[in-house]
């Protein structure tokens, strides 16, 4: 059974840093593309970055560059994401998931988390 298990989340202040984990059960990290996405309240998921099966391309949306890495850590099946410069309309349900590079990125993969909280306080 796959499990995605995210961690991490919690409240920061405006401009603070948070690294977002995503415990991978039941599958191998290195065999799938890897993704996350955020839902504020009222507002439609959004992608936010994603990462190729072998680990090779990244992705991340433009608001979010410069700011915002995903990467992984293959031998702890652990997807993460790392978050400075954080912003109050960043508040959010953080979601990992895990399919092809096309599904991690249009938020229709396969696997997803039970989603972690975050929270920019300005």
């Amino acid at each position: 059974q796959v499990q995605l298990v995210e961690s991490g989340g919690g409240l920061v202040q405006t401009g603070g840093s948070l690294r977002l984990s995503c415990a991978a059960s039941g599958l191998t990290l290195s065999n799938y593309a890897m993704g996350w996405f955020r839902q504020a309240p009222g507002k439609e998921r959004e992608r936010v970055a994603a990462i190729s099966r072998d680990g090779v391309i990244t992705y991340h949306t433009d608001s979010v560059k410069g700011r915002f890495t995903i990467s992984r850590d293959t031998a702890k099946n652990i997807l993460y994401l790392q978050m400075n410069s954080l912003k109050p309309e960043e508040t959010a349900v953080y979601y990992c998931n895990a399919g092809t590079w096309g599904t991690v990125r249009t938020g229709t993969a396969d696997y997803w988390g039970q989603g972690t909280q975050v929270t920019v306080s300005s």
